[in-house]
């Protein structure tokens, strides 16, 4: 067992509360939190959290329907709600919070900035430090007790040490890095390959296909990272090529499986509601457009996503647009080549 810290837990869905489980089960005193009450409800009564079967959360784990009594106390706060709640919620505790760290085990780009989730929070939460948790870490593989390894990110490497020891397990290894925009990027731009990789599964393509869209799509991502001021080599680690890996290739993954409902044909009205939980890589898509194109930065991969979730192409327009694209070398020397 870690030294004892103190954690609350906002959002109890699949991620949210396995990663309470484990904090528990480490532990740590842990609080959850979640806006709906029926969900809250669900849990006290039978333990049993949405989506992962897998899964009885801790004994020890205080389900709190009062956010303020949640966050009361705590050493560190870990949102694993929505990106698009964020900058929103961020508002909502920016007068409870005292000297927390705000972890952020959500993944995306905040739409309405461009902006990191992280440069979000700590443009309100002012004075707080933040740092996320990142990696090929499917909820119910890790509630399964399946080896998993992840990123422990804060700009200060005290921080990120605490993250790391406070959830390492013999079952769930944990690094550290400083190069916090790169872990959010990563975390944030797979989600749009994993589409891409759903979509060739729902066309019935193969292994080549998508083995080439994991491939193209990791060079797209590191293009986009590297002019942010990320390390390239974050995105090889575990919160890019990865995270990349798992989520493209998981039958757990919401962002593929919504991809592969598009290949079939659904509409994204349709594919979001038989998933029922966010999909986190379909306003990615259209936030990294805006990003890339503000740093001439090419994400062809990404703007084919983005022309299918919005009903510009079809799948099949779409995968045609990418291989009649110019023919090149595949290591071009400008860094923000195609």
């Amino acid at each position: 067992m870690n030294g004892n810290e103190s954690f609350s837990v906002i959002g109890a869905g699949a991620w949210g509360a396995t990663l309470a489980d484990l904090l528990a089960r480490n532990g740590h005193d842990v609080s959850l939190w979640d806006r709906s009450s029926d969900v809250l409800d669900k849990l006290r009564a039978e333990r049993q959290p949405f989506g992962v079967p897998e899964l009885r959360l801790h004994d020890s784990v205080s389900i709190e329907e009062d956010l303020e009594a949640a966050l009361r106390e705590r050493d560190f706060v870990t949102l694993v709600i929505p990106s698009q709640a964020i900058a929103a919620f961020a508002e909502e505790i920016s007068g409870l919070l005292n000297q927390q760290t705000v972890v952020l085990a959500s993944k995306g780009i905040d739409t309405q900035s461009g902006r990191m989730l992280t440069d979000v929070l700590e443009s309100v939460l002012q004075g707080l430090e933040s740092g996320a948790v990142s990696g090929p870490c499917i909820a119910r593989e890790v509630a399964a007790g399946v080896p998993t390894s992840v990123v422990c990110a804060a700009r200060k490497r005290e921080v990120a040490i605490r993250l790391r020891d406070a959830f390492a397990t013999p079952r769930f290894r944990t690094y550290t890095q400083t190069d916090l925009i790169g872990v959010e990027l990563g975390g944030a731009l797979k989600n749009v390959i994993a589409i891409a990789a759903g979509i060739s599964d729902g066309l019935g393509f193969g292994a080549n296909t998508k083995s080439a869209l994991l491939s193209r799509g990791l060079a797209e991502m590191t293009r986009l990272a590297v002019a942010l001021g990320a390390k390239a080599s974050t995105l090889y680690g575990l919160a890019g090529l990865g995270d990349l890996s798992v989520t493209c290739f998981s039958p757990h993954s919401r962002n593929r499986t919504f991809g592969e409902l598009l290949g079939e044909g659904a509409h994204p009205d349709e594919a979001r509601r038989q998933i029922g939980m966010t999909v986190e890589g379909e306003p990615t898509a259209g936030a990294a457009l805006g990003l890339a194109e503000k740093h001439n930065v090419a994400m062809p991969i990404t703007e084919a996503v983005a022309n299918v979730c919005t009903l510009r192409m079809t799948p099949s327009e779409a995968v045609e647009s990418l291989m009649r694209r110019e023919y090149k070398d595949e290591f071009e020397s400008h860094p923000h080549a195609s």
